[in-house]
């Protein structure tokens, strides 16, 4: 019981924190609000542009930036504590690659928006199930190394199709909606994008919780699992699973937004330890605060909104080097 009472200290000072950002974040914009009319709104008073500003704008944005927040750095987590490299990210399995030839195929067609969201997820999934499904049929006895390779050919070649029908799309009209996609944003979240990805989220996050001790076995490499009586195999294959469920969600809903399952990891790791029950949580609490944070800093700094996936890029690149620079240190 002792061991645990830090842990659970620590998530309930970044639940509270969070709470508290995204109470300042609903204050926050173009259109200035105050705290007594944030509570009059919550309580069910205030007048109409106040309610309609805070119902039908912010909260769903806030909503979505926490809830891509948390499953990125979640996954990332995953993914780095499955292959044991603090240096991987949610698309080291051609997810993101997968869920943007998705989303390009949509647009191309001229779909509607929840169509091009479906096959955004449709297309994350199945391009981590043809990593999958090729590594189970190529003989060698590192898996791990297998499905990395893999991940990037299978991504390569969904970026390659990308690029194709980037060049044959219209101009004018499909061309800056797919930059703009994949640039990444939340400027359009409504209730009901929101209301699809978030069981989805729940549904891979549940078997990532209840599998986080044999993730934290699976970490000392697939012999010494076995010989604590974990299936590496299988555990393996349920981790990545969940993770890329979780990943294609939120991507199919906000678009590619880099370096947060690479970056909020390793800050977790160095708060509260590699051990995957104490850094799934924390690496969700804190994801979730900072593309909140992020993503505020987006509509508010310029005159027009400037792109989640640039703004992420330009806190997690200098990172990346620095965490480079500090080598493997920063992971035992």
């Amino acid at each position: 019981m002792n061991n645990r009472r830090p842990a659970l200290t620590m998530t309930g000072a970044l639940s509270l924190f969070l709470v508290l950002m995204a109470f300042g974040a609903v204050m926050i914009g173009p259109y200035e609000l105050s705290t007594g009319q944030v509570l009059a709104v919550l309580a069910g008073q205030g007048d109409e542009q106040a309610r309609i500003v805070i119902w039908n704008i912010r909260l769903p944005r806030i909503g979505a930036a926490l809830l891509v927040g948390a499953s990125l750095a979640a996954a990332g987590a995953s993914f780095q504590a499955l292959f044991r490299n603090p240096l991987v990210s949610p698309d080291i399995l051609g997810v993101s690659a997968g869920a943007g030839l998705g989303a390009v195929v949509g647009i191309f067609l001229a779909l509607p928006v929840v169509a091009i969201q479906v096959s955004a997820f449709v297309g994350g999934m199945v391009a981590v199930g043809v990593v999958m499904l090729v590594a189970a049929l190529v003989r060698n006895t590192d898996r791990t190394l297998t499905l990395v390779l893999i991940g990037v050919v299978i991504g390569a070649l969904a970026g390659a199709v990308t690029s194709l029908l980037k060049v044959l799309a219209d101009p004018y009209d499909q061309l800056p909606a797919i930059t703009f996609w994949f640039l990444g944003s939340l400027a359009a979240i409504t209730d009901d994008d929101l209301l699809p990805a978030l069981p989805l989220v729940v549904i891979g996050l549940l078997p990532l919780a209840l599998l986080r001790w044999r993730v934290n076995v699976l970490s000392l490499g697939d012999e010494e699992a076995s010989s604590l009586g974990v299936e590496a195999g299988r555990t393996r294959f349920f981790v990545i699973a969940a993770a890329t469920l979780i990943t294609a969600s939120v991507t199919a809903l906000a678009g590619v937004v880099g370096w947060v399952g690479l970056v909020i990891p390793h800050i977790a790791r160095m708060i509260v330890g590699p051990g995957f029950g104490r850094l799934l949580p924390a690496s969700a609490l804190i994801g979730a605060g900072y593309l909140l944070i992020v993503d505020t800093l987006a509509r508010t700094i310029a005159q027009i909104e400037v792109p989640l996936g640039v703004l992420t890029a330009v806190i997690g690149a200098p990172f990346f080097v620095w965490l480079l620079a500090r080598g493997r240190r920063g992971w035992s």
